[in-house]
C-alpha cells in the first residue's frame, strides 16, 4: 500500500537534501562519491533562470527519501518531445511500498501535460529490481545499444581538426 508523499520541485532550500540522496544513489550503482565541482553544475543546471533539467524531490512526512531528474529530448519519428527520465531514486529502506510507483506516475504525468509521444528511460542490466519494475508497468524493452564519448573523448575527435 502507497503512502502519501509529496512531490516537490527542487529549490535552494532542498537542494543539499537530493544532492545527498544522489550521492546514495552512486553508492548504490558502485561509482565514486559526488564532488564539490560535479554539486555546483547540478545545482546551475537546474536552478537556473532556464533550467536544462526537472529535478523533483519525494517526501514522506518530514524526510526526502527519494527524487527524480528528467528532461525533454525530441522524436523525430513522432514529431513531438519525449520526457526521459534520467534517475528516479527511493532510499531502499522506504522501497516496496508504492513510493517509486507513485514518482513513476509523476514523470507519466508530466508527459502528457507536455503533450510527449513517449517517455525513455535506461536501466542497468544487473538491476533487476528496476528492470521487473519497469515491466510491471508495460514498459518495453528496446533493442538499442547506448554509446557514449567521454569529454576526452570528444576532444581527442576534434584534435587536429
Amino acid at each position: 500500500m502507497s503512502e502519501k508523499i509529496k512531490i516537490e520541485e527542487i529549490n535552494k532550500e532542498n537542494f543539499n537534501d537530493f544532492f545527498y540522496l544522489l550521492n546514495k544513489l552512486a553508492l548504490y550503482e558502485k561509482q565514486e562519491n559526488l564532488d564539490k565541482k560535479i554539486k555546483n553544475r547540478i545545482k546551475k543546471d537546474c536552478l537556473s533562470d532556464k533550467p536544462i533539467i526537472n529535478i523533483y524531490l519525494t517526501k514522506l512526512k518530514n524526510k526526502y527519501i527519494g527524487y527524480i531528474i528528467f528532461y525533454y529530448t525530441y522524436s523525430s519519428y513522432l514529431g513531438l518531445p519525449t520526457l526521459h527520465i534520467e534517475d528516479l531514486f527511493v532510499e531502499e529502506a522506504y522501497r516496496r511500498r508504492g513510493i517509486g510507483q507513485k514518482m513513476f506516475e509523476f514523470c507519466a504525468k508530466q508527459a502528457l501535460d507536455k503533450e510527449c509521444g513517449r517517455m525513455e528511460w535506461c536501466v542497468f542490466d544487473w538491476n533487476e529490481k528496476a528492470i521487473n519494475f519497469y515491466k510491471k508497468n508495460n514498459a518495453k524493452i528496446l533493442q538499442k545499444k547506448y554509446f557514449r564519448l567521454t569529454k576526452q573523448d570528444l576532444e581527442n575527435i576534434l584534435e587536429g581538426y
